[in-house]
């Protein structure tokens, strides 16, 4: 029987949530093409700052965007700096600008169009604004501390001074961002099941995240 389900396949979700990870793990399973959609405003910020520019700096936040080409995200001196805190913090920045969204909301959308033999996006406003019409539609969330935590160990191996604490800051300090920004919040699809990842290993949320889109 065919693993094939209707495409794109849209998931959502706050920062550390699990979204990534699922939708990898969902792309390998089903022979889709896999979009991280947050890898693109990380990448914004990071030409941002080698320009040399502040990342508050919208214009040359926008000329990064639309200059922004699919094989700039595995260049080694981009790459090895997409996943910094840092950079976390500066993508949020720049997400924020709706010029920015702009320029990557074309990005996103000729992906998902040319993908075959489908796809999937994970990001903040997939189902909402990128593929509204997306057949499949999924809201991966968990707790800010379970997502802290799940963060910090991820981090601290290259930053052995960073602190818990600190990383519960910054999450709740984006999620107030994502959430509450006036150009495409974050925010649950009407149409998009829940998935709660706080109390799941990542085997149990793909197991989940995967019945929930065949029961879909």
């Amino acid at each position: 029987m065919s693993r094939a389900i209707g495409s794109p396949i849209a998931i959502d979700g706050p920062a550390a949530s699990g979204k990534g990870t699922i939708a990898r793990r969902l792309a390998t399973y089903f022979g889709y093409a896999y979009l991280d959609t947050g890898a693109l405003y990380r990448a914004v910020a990071v030409l941002v700052r080698q320009a040399g520019h502040d990342i508050a700096n919208e214009a040359a936040a926008v000329a990064a965007a639309q200059r922004l080409a699919p094989d700039q995200l595995d260049a080694a001196d981009l790459k090895a700096e997409l996943r910094s805190a840092q950079t976390g913090k500066d993508a949020s920045i720049v997400a924020a600008m709706p010029e920015v969204r702009a320029a990557i909301l074309q990005f996103q959308r000729d992906f998902a169009a040319s993908s075959s033999p489908g796809c999937i996006l994970d990001g903040r406003d997939i189902g909402t604004i990128v593929c509204p019409d997306a057949p499949h539609k999924l809201f991966i969330t968990a707790r800010a501390d379970i997502r802290a935590e799940r963060r910090w160990k991820e981090l601290v191996q290259n930053d052995p001074s960073l602190t818990l604490a600190e990383v519960l800051h910054d999450i709740e300090q984006r999620d107030a961002r994502d959430q509450n920004r006036a150009t495409a919040p974050l925010r649950q699809a009407e149409d998009a099941l829940l998935l709660d990842t706080s109390n799941l290993s990542i085997e149990g949320a793909v197991k989940a995240a995967l019945d929930l889109l065949r029961q879909d």
